[in-house]
Order: C-alpha cells, then sequence, then structure tokens
C-alpha cells in the first residue's frame, strides 16, 4: 500500500481491502460473507434499478490517543435503516447483525483507519438493495445488504469552519409525508440540481424551505439545521427531514451543557433572532453557518460577525469529538470499542 497522506485526504472513495455482505433469499438472512470485489453481480431488472429499493447509512470509526477503535452511535444507524425498510418494504437486519458486520469490516479494514490527530476517519458505508428480477411495481423478494469503508478527509475542505448557505425556493427535497425521514438514494437525488445551483452561485449548500407551505427551514441537502438563541439549541421539527444521528447527540450534549432544546417548526424570519447557527451530519459533524442568503427576498441572515465559529457551536462540536475519540468519558453509551 502507497502512503496514505492522511492529512489530505478528501472525502471521497478510496479502494480497501475488504467488504462484507449478507444476502436475504427465501424469506431469511444468510450468514456474513468477506468480500474484496468492489463490484456488485447485478440483474438488469433488480428493484434498487427501477424502483429506487435502496437505503444506506452512513457512520464513522475513529483511531484513538489510546490505541482503540471506536464506532459511534452504531445501533443508532442500524435502528435508522430499519425504520427505513419499514417505509419502503425491505426486510430489516437485526441490530446485532448489523453491529456485528460493522465491526468485521472495520476489522477487516484496520490499516485505513487514519491516525489519531490527523483530521480523517474512517467512513462506513452500509448499503441495503433490493437485487431481484421484475418489472412491476412491487417489492423485491431478494436483497443484498453490505458495507464499505474508506478513509475520509473533512466533508468541507476547511474542516470545522463557517460556510455561507442559501435557501433554494424552486426546488423540493422531499415531500412531507414522502420519504424524507428515509435514508434513501431518492433523496440525495433529488437534491443534485439545488445544491449545483447552491454551488455554482458560490455557496457551500443549499437550504429548503417546507414543501407545503414555503414558510419554515427544513434541512439542507445533506445536514440538519440548527440556531442557538437565549441559550437555547433549537432544531426542525418536521415529516420530511431525515432524522439525524448527530442531531440528536448535540440536543442531548446541549442539554448536558445546561442549555433548553426546542425541536420545532422554524419560521424563515425567525433565522434573523439565532446568534449562532449550523448544519450537523455524520459527514462534517458540524459545519457552522457564516450566513444564510434567501435570493427571493433579498435577505441575508447573518450568524458569525467575523467569520468564526460561535462558542456555543464550538462546545459542542469539541465535546461530540472527544467522545468519539475517547478523550472524554462516554456516559451515554455511545462508543462502541473494538477489542
Amino acid at each position: 500500500m502507497n502512503e496514505i497522506d492522511w492529512k489530505n485526504l478528501s472525502f471521497g472513495y478510496m479502494k480497501t481491502d475488504y467488504n462484507v455482505r449478507i444476502y436475504y433469499r427465501n424469506g431469511k438472512w444468510g450468514e456474513i460473507e468477506t468480500c474484496s470485489e468492489e463490484t456488485i453481480p447485478l440483474h438488469m431488472a433488480a428493484t434498487c434499478l427501477h424502483y429506487g429499493q435502496e437505503c444506506f447509512e452512513g457512520l464513522k470509526a475513529y483511531r484513538c490517543k489510546d490505541g482503540k477503535i471506536r464506532i459511534f452511535r452504531v445501533e443508532e444507524n442500524a435502528a435508522r435503516m430499519q425504520s427505513t425498510c419499514d417505509g419502503i418494504l425491505m426486510p430489516k437486519l437485526p441490530t446485532e447483525t448489523f453491529v456485528e458486520a460493522v465491526k468485521k469490516v472495520v476489522k477487516l479494514n484496520e490499516r485505513f483507519i487514519p491516525p489519531y490527530e490527523s483530521g480523517a476517519t474512517l467512513y462506513i458505508r452500509p448499503l441495503l438493495i433490493g437485487i431481484s428480477a421484475q418489472v412491476g411495481v412491487h417489492p423485491a423478494s431478494e436483497y443484498l445488504f453490505l458495507i464499505f469503508v474508506t478513509p475520509v478527509g473533512p466533508y468541507f475542505k476547511g474542516g470545522f469552519a463557517t460556510n455561507p448557505y442559501v435557501i433554494i425556493r424552486e426546488h423540493d427535497r422531499s415531500a412531507p409525508l414522502g420519504t424524507g425521514i428515509y435514508k434513501v438514494g431518492g433523496n440525495y437525488a433529488a437534491s443534485l440540481t439545488a445544491n449545483k445551483k447552491a454551488h455554482d452561485l458560490g455557496y457551500s449548500c443549499e437550504f429548503y424551505l417546507d414543501a407545503k407551505e414555503k414558510k419554515y427551514m427544513d434541512e439542507c441537502g445533506a445536514a440538519n439545521f440548527f440556531g442557538i438563541k437565549n441559550n437555547t439549541y433549537v432544531t426542525p421539527k418536521s415529516t420530511s427531514i431525515l432524522p439525524s444521528i448527530t442531531n440528536k447527540s448535540l440536543m442531548q450534549l446541549a442539554e448536558d451543557l445546561g442549555l433548553k432544546v426546542e425541536r420545532r417548526q422554524i419560521p424563515e424570519e425567525e433565522l434573523s433572532t439565532f446568534e449562532e447557527a449550523g448544519a450537523c451530519g455524520t459527514a462534517a459533524v458540524i459545519s457552522p453557518i457564516s450566513y444564510i442568503d434567501d435570493l427571493d427576498t433579498k435577505q441575508r441572515f447573518t450568524f458569525s460577525k467575523d467569520g468564526k465559529p460561535g462558542p456555543i457551536s464550538t462546545k459542542l462540536y469539541n465535546k461530540l469529538r472527544a467522545i468519539q475519540y475517547g478523550d472524554e468519558p462516554d456516559v451515554h453509551g455511545w462508543v462502541t470499542v473494538l477489542d
């Protein structure tokens, strides 16, 4: 293996040694198989290709100061994938099997886990797809669950630094009673056009308002929103937002730090009252927001006067990272330590 420049890794794919796979056939899950092949043999009539019957997860493994490897909130990812399976009629993988598969693939690719304090992590991507051949619109009878891993650098080039965002009104990521609460590829496909518009205009990412009334903050293409004001952590409550495990963790840490936590609708005009704001998710952890522009109303909502992340966002970011890396006690039982 060529020496990897850990400090300059992008958030992209790199070939690693092994992935793990489990097939669902005849109404039951098989055994965990180890595979070194990067491709999947797939029938051209597979339901994942035609009707989008697929879902995925994203989580990370960390090499820590004590030499141990820690994986963050793996059971939560298992539970979220099970929720998605209920939503699009796929068989649920038991939590213990999901956890065992994650541990196995991380151990098999241990040499790709970036060193402590390199700023890089091992990204873990579980994927579940319908693979049986059919042309009628109904659930598959056979499925493939697989997990691959790849070392990644920060999601945004600057790491923990403020980024500008823009509200895009002419696109919706998902409908109020659609698949927004599930981690399915179609939601991300639906965000590509708006995301490109945002990038072309010089913004880091796009924000969506609620699809029904276009009044309330929803989320950005790949992350949840939160705002800080009056010692309160406020995040949107919506039937079209993916329940972020990072956001769930930050809400708990905010309470631990003595903040009040509110999950509720956030009208766009309330943005002017927030002292700090951020986007949060597995990839970036927290991406502090410098400002959000609304091109239609010509408004700019500013959350950072000096271009630096706010004090509470910084505290939350450092706290969460310290737990993930084993530098602070894991009082909530979030971390799985590998032997």
